[in-house]
């Protein structure tokens, strides 16, 4: 199964559908069964910033308790979407939907990026412990 390695708590807010776009700075032509690995790192900077730690306690998250390390998550991948234009508190992606709010505030929409469009997510009942890659990445499962 191809896995995609996210920082937390991105990985966590975009599981729990805080986020229902994953936003990176290349595309992929791949489509199908994809899982989420939450990397080791955790950006506690930004774990700290006000909406994202009343995100994160709205689900019994903190700073201290992300999981890392670990698949936590399994969806489809549908599509992945250029941003087209980015007007500070939105983003216009090529297919003309306009990106906004939670969305907006956990994803990076510089133009020229992608929005990674995803369906049917489901949080593991138990994680599996994996060592991360960059891009993505092939599990045995």
């Amino acid at each position: 199964m191809k896995v995609l390695s996210m920082i937390q708590p991105w990985a966590s807010l975009f599981v729990l559908r805080e986020a229902q776009y994953e936003t990176r700075s290349w595309s992929t032509k791949y489509r199908g069964p994809l899982a989420i690995h939450t990397s080791k790192k955790v950006d506690k900077a930004v774990c700290s910033l006000g909406a994202i730690k009343s995100l994160l306690s709205k689900h019994r998250y903190n700073t201290d308790d992300l999981p890392t390390g670990v698949i936590i998550a399994v969806c489809q991948l549908e599509n992945c979407l250029r941003v087209m234009e980015n007007n500070e508190t939105s983003a216009v992606l090529e297919d003309g939907r306009i990106v906004s709010g939670n969305d907006f505030l956990l994803g990076d929409y510089e133009v020229g990026g992608y929005v990674w469009e995803v369906r049917n997510m489901k949080m593991l009942d138990s994680f599996i412990p994996a060592k991360g890659r960059l891009g993505l990445w092939e599990y045995d499962v």
